[in-house]
This record gives C-alpha cells, structure tokens and sequence, in this order.
C-alpha cells in the first residue's frame, strides 16, 4: 500500500478516472443517479466507514427514503438484534408503543455500543418512517428489522413467550433449551468459555427448538406476524450458540457464521414481504462491500454482500459503499467502554480516500458503469474501516486493501464529516464486554 508517486502518470489517471465518475452531493437531488440505479434492484446494501459518523447516518436515511417513496422498497435490514428491531418494527407500523416517539423506542436498545442505534440520527428517519406507514395500507407498509445474531437469551424468551401463548404443548422443547443455558447467567462468554473446556453444549438443544418452532409456524408466517417473529427467534438462537462456541475458540470462520446469518434473515425477510419485494440493508462497509475485492478473502472469510451477489442475479443487488477523509467519530477507546467524539486524521497517502480527496473539492456520488477496468477502480489501495474501538494513532491498521470496482457499485464520498449524536452516553459495564467484532478485525 506504499504510496504512488505524485504527479506519475498513474496517479493522473486515477484522479481523472474518479472526476469523470463524480457528480456533486449537495442536496437529495444529487442522489438521482444512484436512485436511478438502485430502482430495479431487489436488495440495495449501504454501507458506513464507521458507526459513529453522522453524515453515513444522514446519506443513508435520505437516499433509503427516496426508494421507499418513488420506487416501492418496503422492508429495511439493519445491523442490529432482531428483538430490538421487531420492536422498532411493531412501533413504525403503529402496533405497539404509540405513546413513545422514536427516542423512546429506541431507548430500550441495550446491548454495547447502544450509540449505533439509539441516535438522533436514526430517531429522525424512524419518526419519518413511521408517518409515511400511516399513509400506506398494511401490506404496502415498511418494516424495520435486525439481522444480526447476538441476542441469544431475549431470543430464546420471546421464543417461550410466543410458545405460551399459540402452542403451549411444545413449551417443553423451549424449557430445555433454556435450562441448558441458565446456569451461565445469560453471559455468553461464559457459556463460550465452558464449551471450549469441556466438550458439551446447548447445540442439540437448541437445533432441537427450531425443528419444533419451524413445524408450528410453516404454515402461519405469512399471515400471522408474530409467528414469523417466533421462527426468525428460533433461528438466531441457533446461529447465537454456534458463534458464541466458535469464536470462543479464536476461529475467525465465527464471521463467517455471522455474516451468513444476516444473509439469509434479509433473504427470510425478503421471502416474507412477498414476490418481488425490495428491501434495504444497513451495515458496515464491511459487511456490504463484496469480501473478495478484499484480503478478507484470502483469509477465507465471506460477507453480506458477496452472499447476496452469489445466491441473486447481478441486476438484482446493489452494494454502496461510504467514506470520508478527516473529521470526528463516535467511537471507544476500548471495548464496552463510554464512547468520545475521536478526530479522524487526514487520510494516509496512497489510500483511496486520499485519491478521493485529492481529486474533488466536495462531496460527491459516485456511479460506477459496467466498465471497472480503469486504474482507480480496479487498483488495490487502502480504504478505511473504523470499528466501535478506534484509535487514531493507529490508522495504518485501519485500512483494508480493495479493489474499489469489484467492492461496491457506487460510492458516496465526503471531505469532512462530524461525529454522530447519540442519545445518551454509554453505561460501563459492571463486568468486562465480551468483544464480538461487530466490524472489521
């Protein structure tokens, strides 16, 4: 990643290959080119460079509302847990907690780092979204979901909750799920750690339950809400225990586990919205952006968007990525810690955001054609990841070697960015975090 020398006649090319792509970002309306492209897609991934920039934040609710207005997107997937989203989702269509706002809702988002969710940011488009479904009748509303795997014990407790109240005759193959689990006190790193100690777990246990819940509710998931929340459950507490039991190990196939458990709940979702539904993912670059433009691929690793390329034909998935230059973030200096604002530095030389940089006076859409053979888009240079623990004085480690063209399909670009607004400042944790990599290495 060693820096091109300045004024060589590659360099000129890359900064001239990047100007003849870009077009100015200063109002929704620049984001006509990428709507255009998005339009006919069945799955559009955005990406962040970070979870704590407000302008990733901003970009994605305006270009995600202009979709969902003008070309029919009707669910949206997030990086977040799937209890606390289906909340947010019974909120949004009017089911549940009427007498909250947005911030309200989302102050019931607990799990470290809350800031990537519980935000003004988001509180903003989910006020949004939530007066755009009274407008729509019931099957044509938004839903908002998590697709991630973490939340083991809320899953298993709605899983009993649902159980009791539509087939109380199968709450014993819950109850023994949940027995297996309860001498470790909801910690995963305990049950992760006793796993790797003596060769016993909860997994038949908990496959167990899913072959039970997936028989109740084969039938019922496309009418009945919540017994598709119930089977959605039933699969994370699968995915949950096998993450927790790998990573313990430090087996970095444990992404793998998790990446592909977020592909297939949008393609469950996607499934349950109907025949040709169009639906949107929010995560990191480093999940959106296709892991084989990446060295994630030759550690063997696969992410969201390469999943959803792979199982989906081209014209049918849209990867976007985001970055920046310099600015501030909200991020921490350790895991389970209180969250900063942090300065971004200047980006390294020879990186693509200083390409980017060097070649525009202000923020910009990029589109990218079929064409990706030019020296910008199919060069292997750094492009920056910052993870919920950031420490600037460390950015060589925070760059990822990619191929701009085969990575993503359009990038949204800017020079400065601000730190995001979270809605209250981080607990510490009476016991230390079990560090789960929500991105990056």
């Amino acid at each position: 990643m060693s820096p091109l020398g300045r004024g060589t006649p590659r360099e000129a090319g890359i900064l001239a290959e990047i100007r003849s792509l870009a077009q100015p970002l200063a109002g929704p309306q620049g984001l006509d080119r990428l709507v255009e492209r998005c339009a006919g897609a069945r799955f559009v991934c955005v990406g962040e460079a970070s979870h704590g920039t407000h302008e990733y934040y901003r970009w994605r609710a305006l270009l995600s509302r202009r979709l969902i207005e003008e070309h029919g997107f009707t669910w949206i997937g997030v990086e977040g847990d799937w209890p606390d989203c289906w909340r947010l989702n019974r909120w949004v269509r009017g089911e549940a907690d009427q007498d909250l706002d947005a911030r309200g809702v989302l102050e019931g988002f607990e799990r470290w780092p809350t800031w990537m969710w519980a935000n003004e940011e988001v509180a903003e488009f989910l006020d949004w979204l939530r007066e755009e479904n009274v407008r729509r009748a019931g099957h044509e509303q938004v839903g908002f979901y998590g697709l991630d795997v973490y939340s083991l014990w809320d899953s298993l407790r709605e899983i009993i909750g649902w159980l009791e109240a539509a087939a109380p005759e199968a709450l014993p193959a819950a109850l023994q799920a949940w027995q297996c689990f309860v001498p470790f006190h909801e910690d995963p790193h305990r049950y992760a750690w006793r796993t790797r100690i003596v060769p016993e777990s909860c997994e038949a246990d908990v496959v167990a339950l899913l072959a039970e819940v997936r028989r109740r509710t084969m039938d019922r998931m496309a009418g009945d809400p919540a017994a598709f929340d119930a089977a959605l459950n039933a699969m994370v507490a699968v995915d949950a225990e096998r993450y927790y039991r790998t990573m313990v190990r430090g087996d970095r196939q444990s992404w793998n586990v998790r990446d592909e458990h977020m592909a297939d709940t949008a393609g469950l979702i996607s499934r349950h919205h109907g025949p040709g539904a169009k639906g949107l993912v929010w995560e990191h670059n480093s999940h959106v952006g296709d892991a084989r433009a990446t060295d994630m691929f030759d550690a063997g690793l696969v992410n969201v968007g390469q999943l959803l390329r792979e199982r989906h034909a081209a014209p049918e998935v849209v990867l976007v990525g985001l970055a920046s230059w310099a600015g501030t973030v909200v991020a921490a200096e350790s895991w389970g810690a209180v969250e900063e604002v942090l300065a971004v530095p200047e980006a390294r030389p020879g990186s693509h955001e200083d390409f980017l940089h060097r070649a525009l006076e202000e923020d910009a859409v990029l589109v990218f054609g079929r064409d990706r053979s030019g020296p910008w888009l199919s060069g292997r240079f750094g492009h920056r990841a910052i993870g919920v623990v950031y420490h600037p004085w460390r950015e060589a480690g925070n760059y990822v070697p990619t191929r701009m063209g085969e990575r993503y399909d359009a990038l949204l670009w800017f020079g400065t960015t601000a730190a995001l607004r979270p809605l209250h400042h981080e607990a510490p944790p009476e016991e230390p975090e079990l560090e789960t990599e929500p991105t990056g290495f």
